[in-house]
């Protein structure tokens, strides 16, 4: 018997919940969303593959 194990604090209820909340949400909300989890002095942008370790290594420099 395969049995669903959760984090802590999770129940079948609280992943139901979850699910209906992304499933009934429009693209503006989604959007909303995803912008309020940004502080103001970071940003959101696309850069090649290629380039990720090396801005993974300038942030890393730039934060110690």
């Amino acid at each position: 018997m395969n049995q669903n194990k959760f984090p802590a604090g999770w129940d079948d209820e609280k992943v139901r919940r979850v699910l209906a909340h992304y499933e009934e949400q429009t693209e503006v909300g989604a959007l909303v969303e995803d912008e309020a989890g940004i502080e103001p002095s970071e940003t959101v942008m696309e850069i090649p593959l290629n380039l990720v370790p090396r801005v993974r290594e300038l942030i890393a420099k730039h934060q110690g």
